[in-house]
């Protein structure tokens, strides 16, 4: 099995004589590369036309443990948390206990300066509102975990009022969510966990799905991963609030919930996508709502329904959402009109989706290479590029290449971006990249010794710099 997986993988590469191998033999393939190359430590569901034709689990789900992620791994979903938010507020305006159009006020009247914002502004991030993910870490004390009232509070003291008329502009904000996710606890008298749990979780029999606050509850949870990031400067898998890493921010805002704290697995995610294309839970009207298109007060497309991002139109219309926090990064997505969905849930902060490759080898068409595969260069051969680049239009800025066990480390002297770069050609390196960012650094070694740094983004060049010899 290992030899076969290796040629599959090695005949990726180079495209030759592909075709022959099956879809699920091609995706593997896919994984395998990306896990190997540190683009992908997670799970993966794909399925379609109703029917799982692709899961697997890729890397550990614990360092420590050594215990592999499968199916049955359990991952917080970060933002991807948002829809099931706003399925409580659907549930709860079917049974009449608030209304779209009711005033933030109504349930928050401390947040008066913001009287103009309504459920609805909250739902499609229309409000105004600020984000508190910004605005809290430089005003509030890290060694306490802050909660939706606090959160609450802090705006409530500070008077701060909208960025924009409510309805002008949309701009996605966490601080929605968490509002939402109060709106919905007041009008219940439960908890958000409770709520989602009794109206949403169980009805659909998602068994390993509920929220978790691991820092200011932690408890031991079978199955659960481990989300982890990079310790700077190493290979080394640590935690976010590691002070080797140091996003403190994932402690003390750990009790915030609404915009993220949803931990699930990628069987429990396929039954509730499953439910949402279905209408088997919410009626025909409500999906129809919760995915419609709108527009805002200036005529702009809102490309985002209740909790979902949106794409397409009523007879193509995808859905889903993307996620990062705290060491995971999470993606799911529907496309209607294919009957197809894919699902990613990943405990790396760095953990990439190979969307386009997925979707290329479902149709039968032959995949483009959207993550390169590393190859292998003698140490001196990368080593001749580290060095201090200074930019040729602004001599002030200056970028510091390293190497670290065969990669090369990028940062600034006024941000310590800690990116990292691997081989793909003799002078180009592909950064190892969460989501769907691209970033290639190019050298070109000039005739009188100097080196001349490209960095492109996406297939453009956004910056020039050069090494003096």
């Amino acid at each position: 099995m290992i030899r076969i997986r290796t040629i599959v993988l090695c005949l990726f590469v180079s495209l030759e004589g592909f075709s022959q191998y099956t879809p699920q033999q091609k995706l593997d393939s896919v994984f395998s590369m990306m896990h190997a190359q540190n683009q992908f430590n997670g799970t993966v569901l794909i399925a379609e036309n109703g029917k799982v034709v692709f899961s697997k689990g890729y890397g550990y789900r614990d360092t420590l443990s050594r215990f592999k992620n499968t199916e049955e791994t359990i991952y917080e979903l970060a933002s991807c948390s948002k829809q099931f938010t706003a399925a409580a507020i659907v549930l709860l305006h079917r049974k009449g206990l608030l209304r779209y159009e009711d005033k933030l006020t109504k349930f928050l009247p401390e947040l008066s300066l913001w009287k103009n914002v309504t459920v609805y502004d909250l739902l499609r991030h229309t409000s105004g509102i600020p984000e508190y993910i910004v605005d809290m870490p430089a005003n509030w004390d890290h060694k306490k975990i802050a909660t939706n009232n606090d959160l609450i509070n802090f705006y409530s003291a500070r008077k701060d009022t909208l960025l924009f008329t409510p309805g002008s502009r949309h701009s996605y904000t966490n601080t929605n969510y968490a509002l939402l996710a109060t709106i919905a606890e007041q009008v219940s008298r439960k908890s958000l966990a409770e709520l989602l749990k009794e109206i949403v979780f169980l009805p659909l029999k998602m068994k390993n799905t509920f929220i978790y606050n691991s820092r200011q509850h932690p408890q031991k949870i079978k199955d659960r991963a481990t989300g982890y990031v990079w310790k700077k400067n190493s290979f080394d898998k640590i935690t976010s609030d590691n002070p080797d890493y140091g996003d403190s921010f994932v402690f003390y805002l750990d009790g915030v919930v609404g915009n993220a704290k949803v931990n699930s697995t990628v069987n429990d995610v396929y039954k509730w996508i499953v439910a949402l294309k279905s209408n088997s839970f919410f009626t025909p009207e409500e999906f129809k709502l919760m995915t419609a298109m709108t527009k805002t007060s200036t005529g702009r497309s809102i490309p985002y329904g209740f909790g979902l991002d949106l794409s397409g139109s009523d007879s193509n219309l995808s859905f889903g959402h993307t996620g990062s926090w705290d060491g995971y990064a999470t993606f799911m997505h529907h496309n209607m009109r294919k009957d197809r969905t894919i699902i990613t849930l990943q405990n790396f902060k760095m953990g990439a989706y190979p969307y386009k490759t997925i979707n290329q080898i479902l149709d039968n068409k032959a995949p483009e290479i959207e993550y390169a595969k590393k190859i292998s260069l003698p140490q001196a051969e990368i080593e001749k590029f580290a060095g201090n680049y200074t930019d040729v239009e602004d001599k002030t800025d200056h970028q510091k290449i390293t190497f670290l066990n065969g990669y090369l480390i990028y940062n600034t002297e006024r941000i310590q971006w800690d990116m990292r770069f691997f081989p793909i050609a003799k002078n180009q390196f592909q950064s190892i990249r969460r989501g769907g960012a691209d970033g290639v650094l190019k050298f070109t070694e000039i005739e009188n010794g100097d080196i001349k740094l490209e960095m492109l983004q996406n297939g453009k060049v956004i910056g020039t710099c050069l090494k003096k010899k």
